[in-house]
């Protein structure tokens, strides 16, 4: 447990050390997001630094040696957000460059992800000691689902990744509901881990889930340092390399434990952005009507005349209640 604090703490400090030599040097790149035209409350953002999120790469792949002894399951989770960040640093370069809010074209990025998610979910089944073994949720109870958790993995890479960068609209909101999912997902594994143990499990997934709670902690002081420079108003963006690693992360760190299906309950914030723009377009094809003013939904909010904290405190509200709510199903 301390050594878990201190690697947090070490995090932290690595990233507030960081975050201004970054932005120095994407100043002299002149790194700053075109934004959308039709974003009309977003306007003053034009020109804002992004590509925030290459200090959550590198914080954590700096330390992650120090705090963590060599093992191929962490290493592992750890390269695939990494790759995933790879493939947003390539969309966020052609944004830049170009002068544009369009970078890689969806069937680039599509293909990466594709590529990316499929190659770690034939890691986890055949290299990882899992298998197909899943957890049910609240429960330490496993259910061996075999080859089928291939393209289960393969489904929750792509929406987490897909999810995460979709709540990325607003000054210290994807940062700050990973924070805090991060936090209970650490809290929630370690309980299972206790559990396991109790009921007499000597088996990888103790260690696996050890592991995965220290590079999780990395994790949370890189996003904290970041967030001191990006909560409202903005000095910069995540960008896509920072919200596609960390949906990579945590759909990653989720697949290798057999933990899946605790995503859409721990992460409801992030399911709900993709699946407001999933029905807002889906109805506007069908009968030419918008349920929302806009989506993804938190700019629905914000154009009803919530303010950008204001919504970043209800979406990092909502998390933390239902991390409190899966905390006392898995102690019951």
């Amino acid at each position: 447990m301390i050594k878990i604090l201190i690697a947090f703490l070490v995090s932290f400090a690595l990233s507030l050390i960081l975050m201004p030599i970054v932005i120095k040097m994407l100043k002299k790149q002149h790194a700053g997001q075109t934004i959308l035209g039709y974003v009309e409350e977003h306007k003053f953002k034009d020109g804002t630094l992004t590509m925030g999120g290459v200090v959550f790469v590198l914080t954590t792949l700096i330390l992650c040696f120090f705090f963590l002894e060599l093992d191929k399951t962490w290493l592992m989770v750890l390269l695939t957000s990494a790759f995933f960040g790879v493939l947003g640093f390539m969309d966020d370069h052609i944004k830049i460059k170009y002068k544009q809010n369009l970078g890689l074209k969806p069937y680039q990025k599509i293909i990466g992800q594709v590529g990316i998610a499929i190659i770690f979910a034939c890691f986890v089944y055949f290299f990882s000691g899992m298998g197909g073994k899943i957890f049910i949720p609240f429960t330490t109870h496993q259910v061996d689902i075999k080859w089928m958790t291939i393209p289960l993995i393969i489904l929750v890479l792509l929406a987490t990744t897909n999810s995460v960068n979709l709540t990325d609209g607003l000054d210290g909101l994807a940062g700050s509901v990973s924070l805090i999912y991060l936090i209970f997902f650490v809290v929630i594994t370690n309980l299972i881990s206790n559990k396991l143990y109790l009921n007499g499990e000597t088996g990888i997934i103790l260690q696996n889930i050890k592991n995965i709670n220290m590079l999780s902690m990395l994790f949370v002081g890189a996003i904290l340092g970041f967030l001191i420079f990006n909560t409202n108003k903005a000095i910069i963006f995540m960008g896509d390399v920072g919200s596609l690693c960390l949906g990579g992360y945590i759909g990653a760190s989720a697949s290798v434990l057999g933990l899946e299906l605790l995503i859409p309950i721990l992460g409801f914030c992030f399911v709900f952005s993709a699946v407001s723009v999933i029905l807002q377009v889906a109805v506007y094809k069908l009968k030419k009507k918008r349920i929302f003013k806009m989506a993804p939904f938190h700019h629905h909010l914000q154009m009803s005349g919530l303010s950008e904290p204001k919504i970043v405190l209800i979406y990092s509200s909502v998390t933390a209640c239902l991390g409190v709510v899966s905390l006392i199903f898995y102690l019951l």
